[in-house]
């Protein structure tokens, strides 16, 4: 019997001290954060980026900075691979300018702190003559898991070639799919592609088995995914249409939306084509509007289209924009992706939808690499705008520019270098001013006259500045995780 009350005993006492260690730990919560604290969502400042520029043909990079009232960080360009810096930076509100030379590796830039804030990265290519002459911008890509370009097949291209870039330790695996005007490309080549760390790939579409093989080769519109299933990677897709017929660097897509505008469609005589992708499985219903200098219209005959399922739709609208510079907007029934391609003299450029700038983030852009006749494309779709254009160099910053933009209007301006010749390269930030609505926008960049002019477009996105943490709440099992 004394052995039984013994053993009930020290089950009690037990049962008593896992009580107390419950109290205390519930105690100990509730001094550290009394009641039912919640830390609601707020915004805070970036304090890491990375970009990457695709390297190897060469052509001059670019890196702008966006002044901060903060102070602290760095900012280093390198290869890839590794090495020294090739540029430093510890100040916001600089910029940095190299022409390289053809190399097999690509560029990487990292900043920390204040100079990450803002962060923008561009690579241009200038070739007046030769089989792949034409003027192209880059922007340099952020890693990512899921990415999207929209623009000509192999059947209109005679390269398309997939720069894929792991910035990480790790190995990354890609799945390269597409879709064309006919539907899925339904092939089990392009999948599981591996990249090394701290390495470039580049994958000729159409022309190799990470490609997607043949059966891409008749495709003249085509939507291209990558998407990571280890690791990440920062893509660019450069595009050339054929000997002496204009090369350019294919924007990246934001991801499928319901409603989008398309800014940047520039003016001037040439092709003007408006393509849409509809990845999901079922058709979508779209409504088109043109927003140009003389207001919001609807295309005759082309106000509705109806998109395929996992397909690419493309629409003529050289007739209905009849020269005029313009945004698309559109609205679906399904999410899509949008963008449109331009032809004009001897070159080729590509555009793509883009977040507004201004809004409820107030969000400017800023432009690397301004350069021979440089302007901006702006539209304001829902409501009367006004932003300030400032540009710098080295020297300093330029007199600011206001421009003023009627509700549903589109209004293009010129940029000023602010100190001298604008072939030496310059930036800029666009500011969207308190009370405007929002402001879509686009670089055009060109240079030369009738078949020997070059052009390129540059889609302007909103210079991320700070980042949104989600709230948190009060829970006894983030002290016994």
């Amino acid at each position: 019997m004394d052995r039984v009350l013994k053993l009930l005993g020290m089950r009690y006492a037990i049962a008593a001290l896992v009580l107390v260690g419950l109290a205390a730990l519930y105690g100990a919560a509730s001094f550290s954060r009394p009641g039912n604290a919640v830390e609601k969502a707020r915004s805070a400042p970036v304090n890491a980026a990375v970009m990457v520029c695709p390297g190897h043909e060469g052509g001059r990079v670019s890196v702008q900075s966006l002044r901060q009232k903060r102070t602290g960080g760095r900012l280093d360009v390198t290869e890839t691979r590794g090495g020294s810096p090739l540029a430093s930076m510890t100040t916001t509100g600089q910029g940095w300018e190299k022409d390289m030379g053809t190399t097999e590796d690509s560029f990487t830039v990292r900043a920390t702190g204040a100079l990450a804030a803002g962060l923008e990265a561009e690579q241009t290519t200038y070739w007046p003559h030769g089989d792949d002459r034409g003027l192209a911008t880059g922007r340099c890509a952020r890693p990512g898991a899921d990415l999207w370009f929209l623009g000509p097949g192999p059947l209109a291209a005679d390269r398309l070639e997939l720069y894929l870039t792991n910035i990480d330790g790790r190995p990354a695996s890609v799945d390269v799919t597409g879709l064309s005007g006919e539907g899925p490309l339904d092939t089990t080549e392009g999948r599981a592609t591996p990249v090394a760390p701290y390495s470039t790939s580049v994958i000729k579409i159409g022309k190799q088995p990470e490609g997607l093989g043949d059966i891409v080769e008749t495709a003249r519109d085509l939507a291209l995914n990558v998407h990571t299933t280890a690791g990440r990677v920062a893509a660019s897709l450069r595009v050339r249409i054929g000997e002496r017929k204009g090369v350019e660097w294919l924007p990246l897509s934001p991801g499928p939306a319901r409603s989008v505008v398309v800014p940047g469609v520039p003016g001037g005589d040439g092709q003007r084509k408006l393509l849409v992708a509809v990845p999901g499985e079922a058709d979508a219903r779209i409504r088109v509007r043109a927003v140009t200098a003389a207001g919001a219209f609807a295309p005759q005959g082309q106000d509705t289209v109806e998109a395929p399922a996992q397909s690419v739709t493309s629409v003529d609208l050289a007739g209905a924009l009849s020269g005029r510079a313009a945004a698309i907007r559109l609205d679906s029934d399904r999410p899509i992706i949008a963008g449109f391609s331009a032809s004009r003299g001897a070159d080729v450029a590509y555009g793509t939808a883009t977040e507004p700038l201004g809004g409820a983030s107030g969000a400017s852009a800023v432009i690397a690499d301004d350069r021979y006749d440089a302007s901006v494309v702006l539209t304001a779709p829902a409501g009367r705008a006004a932003v300030q254009i400032t540009t710098m160099d080295a020297q300093g910053s330029g007199a600011p520019q206001n421009v003023e933009i009627g509700a549903g209007r589109t209004v293009e301006t010129k940029l000023a270098a602010p100190h001298g010749s604008g072939d030496k390269g310059y930036g800029a930030v666009i500011t969207v001013k308190p009370g405007s609505g929002p402001v879509y926008a686009a670089r055009t960049m060109a240079k030369g006259k009738g078949d020997g002019y070059l052009f390129t477009v540059l889609p302007l996105m909103p210079a991320p500045t700070t980042v949104r943490l989600p709230p948190t709440g009060d829970s006894q099992t983030a002290l016994i995780r």
